[in-house]
């Protein structure tokens, strides 16, 4: 089984979640200093290593793309990770042209993206 951590920012949760199963890692809601950001990740990429897929409710659903699964998928097929994030913010800046406000969520979520990639989380 290939497993992957994956963040998730949507409405009902924002964090990380393992690909395979029930798994998650949910962002203190309170949570702004990127230095504990930072530790933050380290410490949800720790526990996703270590967790053990079969301990937790198989994965109902697929997980619904978010930005960094859709930038990550362009990562695969060769894309640089910058082109990625830029293409993906285009994409949801033109899926929801008329709500500014998913617009200035995922400029948010790319400069995450990329933070996360040069950091080696994602």
């Amino acid at each position: 089984m290939s497993r992957w951590i994956t963040w998730v920012s949507n409405e009902g949760f924002t964090g990380w979640t393992c690909s395979e199963c029930g798994w998650d890692y949910a962002i203190p809601s309170l949570l702004s200093d990127p230095q504990a950001k930072a530790a933050f990740d380290r410490l949800a990429s720790a526990k996703f290593r270590a967790h053990t897929c079969s301990d937790h409710s198989p994965r109902l659903t697929p997980l619904q793309d978010s930005f960094a699964e859709r930038a990550r998928k362009l990562v695969i097929r060769g894309f640089k990770p910058k082109d990625a994030a830029d293409i993906t913010l285009d994409e949801i800046i033109f899926e929801h042209r008329n709500d500014p406000q998913v617009a200035e969520k995922a400029r948010k979520d790319a400069e995450d993206f990329l933070i996360r990639v040069k950091g080696g989380l994602i």
